[in-house]
């Protein structure tokens, strides 16, 4: 299933974007996140472990976990887009909570 985010991975591989620049559209895009309230105690935390993981998300952070896992990106690489979408992911909720909101 192609997305934005592998789609850049593909260039990556290929050559026609280098590891900075696949960064940086990273940092500049929204991705998806799974909205799951914390467990609230100890036994909920190990019911949430006996459960099975949760569906793929297409366009998110499941595309690189994935690539990495392939073998599509090294560990720098990984470490590297990684960072990218928590930064991302942090610019996001430093304007939510400007804003007073939520998403």
């Amino acid at each position: 299933m192609a997305s934005e985010g592998s789609d850049m991975i593909k260039a990556l591989r290929q050559g026609t974007m280098t590891l900075d620049q696949v960064a940086q559209q990273f940092r500049e895009r929204k991705w998806p996140r799974r909205r799951r309230p914390p467990a609230a105690s100890y036994l909920e935390v190990a019911a949430r472990a006996q459960e099975d993981p949760e569906p793929y998300v297409p366009g998110s952070f499941d595309d690189v976990a994935a690539a990495f896992h392939r073998g599509d990106l090294s560990r720098f690489e990984y470490r590297v887009l990684s960072e990218a979408i928590a930064e991302s992911k942090r610019a996001e909720d430093q304007r939510i909570e400007e804003q007073g909101g939520s998403s």
